[in-house]
């Protein structure tokens, strides 16, 4: 990306927990001069204190971006000390879960370019997805600013719309927790068959690992992935005879998971 805007003005971290810490480490290694950095936080980790960056010192007077990367809990102490850079040329890009675009509008002004994001938890290597959408004051050069800077900790995708926010959370953003409880139950169900526990766990463990590798990966669909491992009447079509079965398997279970996660990302924004 091109980073000569945030150079010469500057990008201002708002909160630098392991989200805030993957994108400023992943900026870092892909040549942002650590000077044009100032971080915000109140109990900053002894990695970020040896990074060069401006530590809890005075900001620019008008940065290129400010992305906020505080908990939501915290946001309510945080953002108004940054409101003065509202309603002008920076853009504020939020990764907070939670906070809509209206409430940083209410906060920071109406005329605020404000991009939201939700990212996941893999971004801590890099492995992340994001998903961005932006008010009618981001421009398409800040909007593709803030995605070279997103994706620093992975794969960045545009929504049409904000209201689509709710339903990635229920897909990417809880959706890494539904991947770590399949693989204990996996995991489970081999020491149910006979399996030494750890045993069962690495091969739960490195079959989903690899099974994800291989999907994303692959040229074909993850449908035609499972179609090219089925063999008619084997092992496999026992177990997805269970997994696919439309009343208790997979489709209905998913579906309701991710619907949940849904709803309550919805009635968390609508406090």
């Amino acid at each position: 990306m091109d980073m000569s805007d945030i150079e010469s003005r500057g990008l201002v971290l708002l909160g630098c927990g392991k989200m805030g810490s993957a994108m400023l480490a992943g900026w870092l290694a892909r040549g942002l001069p650590p000077a044009s950095v100032w971080v915000l936080d109140p109990h900053p980790s002894d990695w970020l204190t040896t990074q060069g960056v401006h530590l809890n010192a005075g900001l620019p007077g008008d940065p290129a971006v400010v992305l906020v990367a505080v908990k939501p809990q915290m946001m309510g102490a945080a953002l108004p000390s940054l409101q003065a850079l509202g309603n002008g040329a920076t853009v504020f890009v939020s990764v907070a879960a939670g906070i809509t675009i209206a409430g940083f509008e209410d906060v920071l002004g109406a005329q605020t370019p404000i991009v939201r994001a939700m990212p996941n938890t893999p971004a801590a290597i890099g492995r992340g997805i994001t998903a961005i959408i932006g008010n009618g004051h981001t421009t398409p050069a800040q909007l593709d600013q803030a995605e070279g800077l997103l994706q620093a900790i992975g794969q960045v995708v545009r929504l049409d719309n904000e209201g689509q926010i709710d339903a990635v959370t229920g897909v990417s953003g809880s959706g890494p927790a539904y991947v770590f409880h399949l693989i204990e139950t996996l995991a489970a169900a081999g020491v149910a068959e006979g399996l030494p526990a750890d045993l069962a766990m690495a091969l739960a463990k490195a079959t989903v690992g690899g099974a994800g590798q291989l999907a994303e990966d692959a040229d074909e669909d993850p449908a035609q992935l499972r179609v090219n491992v089925t063999s008619p009447n084997g092992t496999t079509q026992a177990a997805l005879e269970v997994l696919m079965d439309e009343t208790d398997g997979f489709p209905a279970l998913l579906k309701r998971a991710v619907k949940a996660a849904t709803d309550r990302s919805r009635e968390l924004a609508n406090g």
